[in-house]
């Protein structure tokens, strides 16, 4: 049995997107037909470059389209949830409040080393 609440993990995702034949020729013939204001939103809509649509585009006119690989597509990002982002937070102020902790020390030992030195100073003067 699965479980599907906040807690469960979700399936991995694929670290690249991988683009169909068929999504390839439905995003070259919607951004031809589209109004040159409303291309940049399909790119940004579908996470895209305007050089995938050249490059697919020429893929079509060549009969390969099948055959053309996505080696320029990016890598999916998955959101990250509230307490992942309080997690990386909550690590990075820990390796901040570690560097500061490791200078503090050496500074203590630093000033016990002078106060030793002030104090067998002191001595030898009496």
């Amino acid at each position: 049995m699965t479980s599907t609440g906040p807690g469960a993990d979700p399936a991995p995702k694929p670290k690249r997107r991988t683009f169909t034949a068929e999504y390839k020729l439905r995003i070259v013939a919607e951004y031809d037909a589209a109004p040159a204001g409303e291309k940049g939103a399909i790119l940004r809509r579908e996470r895209l470059y305007s050089s995938h649509v050249i490059e697919w585009r020429q893929a079509r006119g060549a009969g390969a389209l099948t055959a053309l690989t996505d080696h320029r597509t990016t890598p999916a990002r998955p959101k990250k949830s509230a307490a992942e982002l309080d997690n990386e937070r909550l690590r990075r102020e820990n390796e901040r409040l570690k560097k500061e902790l490791a200078r503090n020390k050496a500074a203590v030992e630093v000033l016990g080393k002078a106060v030793a030195l002030l104090e067998s100073v002191s001595e030898s003067a009496d």
